[in-house]
């Protein structure tokens, strides 16, 4: 794990690098002189000031919405789901863009300024007068905010979210592209950059899951959200600094179209039959590939229907004709697609610790001594610990423990440690289960049965959830981030990265769906409902106990897959 810069060739011979990458010109670059850890380092740095701007807006996120703009526990904690399923969504997107056109380093760049517009346009939103929704009066009296008001806030963090679209699937694939395959030093040094890429995010997080939000809850909101406008133009110019030392792989076209013109070809050639001899299949020379900086990959017999694509037909149509490689990156990325389906439900925890959780602390006494109490959202801050920790035991102790009984470089396969990941996610939601339980049965006892009731609860009792679910993260989260781009071909990786954000994003619309549908189906029939505003007279513990049934089946599921797919 240790950012161990490599000398260069001793002979006094150039040394280029060997896996297609270029300068912002096109022109090989010299391994001594660019990538590796010197240009991650500005990649790196960039992360942390970023993570503080969106964890900034996005931790604190549902208190603005319940406090500032007066939306009920379900719309406020829905909003918040739907926007940061937005985000994890749009990098679909800007891998496509990336990948057909412009290349990774300039779609980067124009998100980022479409980002910061909408960090600009968020923070006058809770700013000028005419955009701020009134004041409560006596916590009882809330005036709603007008449309126009809802809607340049809410303009705002879409805008915000089209811009991390492009930087999101771009930022993380550009820093392992800085270490050479072909080079088995720096191939091991890419083994722990997502180590150091989640150490990153955690940095920024710890700092805007403290100050920032204490700041917002306490000082103001002007102030809470200018600090991470500040924080991202500064992350900004801190990438374009590292300009100059950055390898870039061309853009190879979209991978969406040649996966659509893989199964397409193979549907028109169904009834063709594949030859015994793949040599008789549709290829390039190794020699056009490597003028192109690509790779050649072999025929294999998995997802074997596919195969009929690159069957030579007389016809020459991109959408009649495929080759072998190109049939393999899509089978390596059709593969992957129920792993990506199995890590959804998974996902959804994401979602509660970042509504559900935080609205339950601001029922739960927050005082720390006499004069200070804990913003709620400040407990998330205990899950990034957690997680940055568990990070730093796994790189440097577990691993180098378990290698020697399993020889993977790695400790454990990708898929153990998304599974493990998966085990103690459920346990999170059944210990998040039994605490609501515990503080219901606090606010019953105590007759604290109001909406704005807080309970003689300490706010540390959420504790262990918020713990518990930082660390699952460090298990799952990694590893599908590493998972997704390690399966992806070459041409594909922005593609292979959005995977990941994928099953995020998808994590928070179920999360929503579920919210809306268990609200509604347990009002029926003149039920009181397990989710209200009143969160005193709810019954979230019922609703953590139905969201922890539903990943149980999620092991197994994985497990069976990797079987079926031999990955």
């Amino acid at each position: 794990m240790a950012m161990v810069e490599e000398k260069g060739p001793q002979s006094g011979k150039e040394d280029y690098t060997q896996d297609g990458t270029v300068d912002l010109k096109g022109r090989p670059v010299l391994r001594s002189k660019t990538g590796r850890w010197r240009a991650c380092s500005f990649i790196v740095g960039y992360e942390v000031f970023e993570r503080m701007a969106y964890h900034g807006i996005a931790s604190n996120l549902v208190v603005y919405l319940t406090k500032k703009l007066h939306e009920g526990t379900v719309t406020s904690s829905n909003n918040v789901s739907n926007w940061a399923g937005s985000v994890w969504m749009m990098p679909l997107l800007g891998a496509y863009i990336a990948d057909a056109y412009l290349g990774r380093y300039w779609t980067f760049v124009t998100a980022s300024c479409i980002y910061l517009l909408g960090m600009c346009l968020l923070t006058l939103a809770v700013s000028l007068p005419t955009l701020k929704p009134p004041q409560c009066v006596l916590k009882q009296n809330c005036p709603q905010s007008s449309p126009f008001q809802k809607g340049i806030f809410f303009l705002a963090l879409y805008i915000i979210a089209l811009g991390t679209g492009g930087t999101k699937p771009n930022i993380s694939t550009m820093g392992a592209d800085q270490f050479d395959d072909f080079e088995p030093k720096e191939r091991s040094h890419k083994l722990s950059f997502f180590n150091w890429w989640f150490f990153s995010i955690l940095f920024g997080t710890l700092f805007s899951n403290t100050l920032l939000i204490y700041i917002q809850d306490n000082v103001g909101w002007a102030i809470g959200y200018g600090l991470p406008t500040i924080g991202l133009a500064i992350s900004i110019t801190l990438f374009l600094v590292g300009t100059p030392f950055y390898r870039h792989k061309l853009p190879s076209g979209s991978p969406i179209t040649r996966m659509l013109q893989v199964f397409v070809a193979a549907a028109r050639n169904w009834k063709s039959h594949v030859p015994n001899n793949p040599k008789e299949l549709h290829e390039l020379s190794m020699e056009e590939y490597a003028s192109n900086g690509r790779k050649r990959i072999g025929y294999t017999s998995s997802l074997s229907f596919l195969n009929k694509a690159a069957i030579k037909t007389g016809k020459t149509s991109s959408w009649m004709l495929c080759t072998v490689t190109q049939v393999e990156e899509t089978k390596q990325m059709t593969k992957v697609i129920p792993i990506l389906i199995a890590t959804i439900i998974p996902s959804t925890l994401g979602a509660q610790a970042s509504t559900l959780f935080i609205k339950q602390g601001t029922m739960l006494d927050k005082r720390m001594g006499p004069h200070f109490e804990m913003p709620p959202a400040c407990l998330s801050v205990f899950g990034s610990i957690f997680m940055l920790v568990n990070i730093m035991i796994y790189d440097r102790v577990f691993v180098p423990l378990i290698q020697r009984y399993t020889k993977n470089p790695r400790g454990v396969t990708m898929l153990q440690r998304i599974g493990t990941g998966l085990v103690l996610h459920t346990i999170t939601m059944v210990i998040a289960c039994l605490v609501e339980r515990k503080r219901l049965s606090v606010a019953r006892e105590n007759h604290l049965l109001g909406q704005h009731d807080t309970l003689p609860l300490t706010i540390f009792i959420l504790l262990p959830q918020f713990a518990l679910s930082g660390i699952a993260d460090s298990f799952a989260d990694v590893a599908k981030m590493e998972f997704f781009y390690d399966q992806a071909p070459e041409g594909m990786k922005s593609l292979g990265t959005s995977y990941y954000t994928t099953s995020l994003g998808l994590g928070c619309f179920l999360s929503s769906f579920l919210l809306s549908a268990v609200a509604d189906i347990t009002k029926k029939y003149g039920h009181q409902g397990w989710i209200l505003d009143n969160l005193n007279a709810s019954h979230l513990d019922y609703h953590y106990a139905f969201m922890a049934s539903t990943k149980l089946p999620q092991l197994p599921f994985l497990s069976g897959c990797c079987q079926v797919l031999c990955i």
